[in-house]
């Protein structure tokens, strides 16, 4: 039987965060094919820490030097859950578990989010129109290169990419970013979104009610997303549908985030919702308008599973949309989101046409089944032609000795 080692800063928390779910979902698909899986992590164990046990896996509590562990591992795969896992037990993984192949697993590249978060910063700073980031969402794999190469995270996150044996990687967008911008060999790369089907059933459009928005308050990708609805987009679509409720929903609430909460405007800000799928399922529209960020919006992924119709912006849309129509309106200016949102609230039947293309493009993108069995296949290429491609990966090479 194969055996599968993670090891992790943290144990997964998939109720808390879509990260969490993801990585559940991997280990999931590799102990239906039949591996051995164990998980590491020098983290105290917390509230919400998925139970791995009950999955089958093997749950281990280390020390980030403990020798006697590592130098006990027969382990045919390592798997680091961020590119600071990596730099972390890399050594150890070098020094005892050589033979082992070395995947890394990306949540939508660290370095990236950061980029755009000072992009960002740096326009809200010159005080231009706070309505308009045409521009901003324009901006190409050429000008980000640019902005991302000078960065100390920049450099350590793709050293890590280049150390290990593959990466896996949930949006095509940073897939195209890292081989046409970084010229990373596309061996090096798997594309491995979140695997997930659509929902059973979706209640139809008379059936549901007001706008919804799901996040993590402590994200600064979700803070501002907030602070732009608020400010910007509520404003103009409240003074289109007088009567609209919007409901904001996340994790770890701040002080500053519940200050937000204006009743008598029709803007609600709460805690965590007790069941998301209940929330999303009885919301007439989901929005999303996030002016930064990477990888996948893990609740506008669960939005749409639900058969809920979408407005959001080219940003938070390029992960998940593909060459697929979108279920819903992307738009780049909060008048345009304003509008577009205020329009899908009332048509019905241009909100049905959304819904209904909801599920073939979970389908088309996501499907649980048909990821899971190809990326145990690329793992299983990727263990028989290990010894090869580490010889061609010369960068990695030298990497991996500075690490030493």
């Amino acid at each position: 039987m194969p055996h599968l080692l993670v090891l992790s800063h943290r144990w997964p928390e998939p109720q808390a965060c879509s990260a969490g779910r993801h990585l559940q979902q991997i280990l999931q698909s590799f102990l239906a094919g039949g591996w051995q899986v164990t998980f590491a992590s020098s983290a105290q164990p917390c509230e919400r820490k998925a139970d791995l046990a009950a999955l089958g896996v093997i749950e281990q509590h280390i020390r980030a030097d403990d020798q006697d562990f590592f130098a006990s591992q027969a382990a045919d795969m390592v798997l680091f859950d961020s590119f600071t896992s990596e730099e972390h037990y890399a050594n150890q993984v070098t020094q005892h578990i050589p033979q082992a192949l070395r995947v890394l697993l990306t949540g939508g590249l660290q370095s990236l989010r950061e980029t755009r978060q000072q992009l960002l910063r740096r326009r809200l700073i010159e005080g231009l129109d706070p309505n308009d980031f045409r521009a901003l969402f324009a901006t190409s794999g050429p000008d980000l290169y640019r902005q991302m190469a000078p960065s100390e995270l920049t450099q350590r996150e793709l050293a890590a990419i280049w150390r290990c044996d593959l990466t896996l990687l949930t949006s095509q967008a940073e897939f195209d970013l890292l081989v046409n911008g970084f010229g990373v060999p596309d061996y090096l790369l798997h594309y491995c979104p979140p695997m997930i089907e659509p929902a059973v059933t979706s209640r139809p459009f008379a059936e549901r009610q007001h706008f919804v928005c799901l996040g993590d308050f402590a994200s600064a990708a979700q803070h501002d997303a907030l602070l732009w609805l608020r400010h910007n987009l509520w404003p103009v679509l409240r003074r289109q549908l007088p009567e609209a409720q919007l409901y904001l929903h996340g994790a770890n609430p701040s002080a500053r985030s519940m200050a937000l909460h204006a009743p008598e405007q029709g803007l609600h800000v709460m805690g965590e919702a007790a069941c998301v799928e209940t929330l999303l399922g009885s919301a007439r529209v989901y929005l999303a308008p996030l002016r930064s960020g990477a990888g996948i919006d893990g609740p506008l992924l669960d939005a749409l599973r639900q058969g809920t119709p979408c407005v959001t912006t080219p940003l938070a849309a390029e992960g998940i949309q593909g060459q697929h129509p979108w279920p819903g309106i992307v738009a780049d200016t909060a008048e345009g989101l304003a509008k577009a949102a205020a329009q899908l609230y009332g048509d019905a039947a241009q909100w049905q046409r959304a819904h209904d293309a909801c599920g073939p493009l979970i389908k088309a993108r996501f499907d649980r089944q048909r990821h899971a069995t190809v990326l145990l296949g690329r793992i299983e290429h990727s263990l028989v032609h290990m010894q090869e491609q580490r010889l061609y990966n010369f960068v990695g090479a030298m990497l991996r000795r500075e690490r030493r």
